[in-house]
């Protein structure tokens, strides 16, 4: 159930507790561009990092690259992108603002009632897939669809618009701007592809194999909203599976399986998301679906997985003049290896644990009106995972405070604080999802025992403070 006010909440969230700032705010911000504060690049690199080790480290036959943003532009014909990455486009005459048509037919399904709007949803995507632009603009009329500025039906034509950023490359200026066009890559898979022999040849790999990125992405959104749901400047974390022609279905329902569980092991109820197939293939599918994670916002996608087929490779090998097969020793044979894709946005994963972990708790007793805000992390992403706090300034509790520090901070991160109450710095460390924070007190000079608290329950118990190291660790570990 879509929920705006939680949405707002979380934005909120963000910005307080330096998770999130809007990119350039200081001269009233770039739109749909965001900075990660110093928590939010902590949550982004521990996501990241499992997303890697998963990948990578847990599998004999995956190997990762890192390759550049800028590639030959020939590439982006190969791939199709010069010609079909584009999305349909309408403009409202008195407002001027412009709308993908998906988005505007969503956002009205959105205040209808769930028959009319799955109706409605229905309507479009049977329209999107026969690409009938008339069609869409029609019901578009039909509706009564108006302009969330103008509050009027004076709609342009439906046209296709390319997503890619176009730049120059190069010092000295050209009478022929296209001599040196290049793009900002509008996704990190075709990196891999053009690396397939490199990679294959170099690593001796034997089919089936996989190559895995993370890196940034670039594509001009006419609208992007849901905060960092949809940007312009995103990462992307996509792995590629060679595998032999006429298997890729069984491994694309592989890499379902195995992409769910992934999700899944970062503690997020499985009714929290869905599987949704593609009505609409892309130009080199032949199945694809979505992992979609159920945001303020309602579903949406997270992370698709596609049967590419020979689509890249083939189009690679034709536009480069460069053989890119591979010869199956078992088969006797060369062949152009089909591949299977898992694409999952990795601010989009930050937006899901964000949705997933924020908490405002009512914590009233009779006594005492109470309440917190709490961000329940896994362990295992939480940018803080544990807290250090002497219960006072003096009487050496500080120093050994420190010696714990010192002792934990090459395992993981940890911060200290000695400032306010203890109270007052256990509700800042739920606000930025820390999971465990250790007190020093007098009593930890006494038996070398200190007071820890589990952030979900808010319990607290006694131990030695020669298990806290161990206690974290444990909590810590995904593999």
């Amino acid at each position: 159930m879509a929920n705006e006010n939680q949405l707002q909440s979380i934005i909120a969230h963000c910005k307080e507790y330096g998770f999130i700032f809007q990119s350039s705010e200081i001269y009233d911000g770039l739109g749909a561009v965001y900075d990660y504060g110093q928590y939010g690049a902590e949550l982004k690199k521990n996501i990241r990092d499992y997303w890697w080790k998963s990948m990578t480290q847990m599998h004999d036959n995956i190997v990762g690259i890192d390759a550049a943003i800028f590639m030959h532009p020939t590439v982006w014909k190969a791939s199709g992108h010069v010609d079909n990455f584009s999305d349909p486009m309408i403009d409202n005459r008195d407002s001027k603002k412009r709308y993908r048509v998906d988005h505007l037919i969503e956002a009205h399904a959105e205040t209808l009632e769930k028959e009319a709007a799955d109706a409605l949803l229905q309507k479009m995507d049977s329209l999107l897939a026969a690409d009938d632009f008339a069609g869409l603009k029609t019901l578009i009329e039909e509706n009564k669809i108006k302009c969330s500025v103008s509050d009027t039906a004076n709609w342009t034509d439906v046209r296709q618009f390319n997503l890619m950023f176009a730049t120059e490359m190069g010092a000295v200026a050209s009478d022929n701007p296209e001599e040196n066009k290049v793009y900002l890559r509008p996704e990190t898979a075709q990196g891999i592809f053009v690396n397939f022999l490199n990679v294959q040849k170099t690593g001796r790999m034997k089919i089936p194999f996989g190559i895995a990125q993370t890196g940034k992405a670039f594509r001009n959104e006419i609208v992007a909203r849901g905060f960092i749901f949809r940007m312009r400047e995103f990462e992307q974390m996509e792995m590629q599976f060679f595998v032999r022609p006429g298997t890729q279905k069984e491994w694309y329902e592989y890499w379902k399986e195995t992409r769910m569980k992934w999700h899944l092991s970062l503690g997020i109820p499985q009714e929290h998301y869905r599987f949704h197939d593609h009505v609409k293939l892309a130009h080199y599918a032949d199945a694809a679906c979505d992992i979609e994670y159920d945001f303020p916002m309602g579903f949406k996608e997270v992370e698709g997985i596609h049967s590419r087929t020979d689509f890249d490779l083939k189009n690679h090998q034709q536009f480069s003049g460069k053989k890119l097969t591979y010869f199956d020793t078992e088969l006797n044979q060369h062949y152009i290896p089909y591949v299977v894709e898992t694409s999952i946005g990795l601010d989009r994963t930050v937006m899901m644990l964000l949705s997933e972990a924020y908490k405002e708790e009512d914590l009233s007793t009779e006594e005492k009106k109470d309440s917190r805000v709490v961000l329940k992390f896994p362990p295992l992403v939480a940018p803080i995972k544990l807290a250090i706090l002497p219960l006072l300034k003096k009487d050496g509790l500080p120093e050994i405070a420190r010696e714990l520090q010192n002792e934990c901070r090459p395992y993981f991160k940890c911060f200290y604080e000695e400032k306010d109450t203890i109270g007052k710095r256990y509700r800042r460390q739920d606000a930025i999802g820390t999971p465990f924070c250790v007190t020093i007190d007098h009593q930890t000079k006494e038996d070398q025992t200190v007071t820890i608290r589990y952030r979900d329950e808010m319990t607290q118990e006694r131990i030695h403070i020669s298990q806290v190291r161990e206690l974290v660790m444990k909590a810590i570990q995904a593999f």
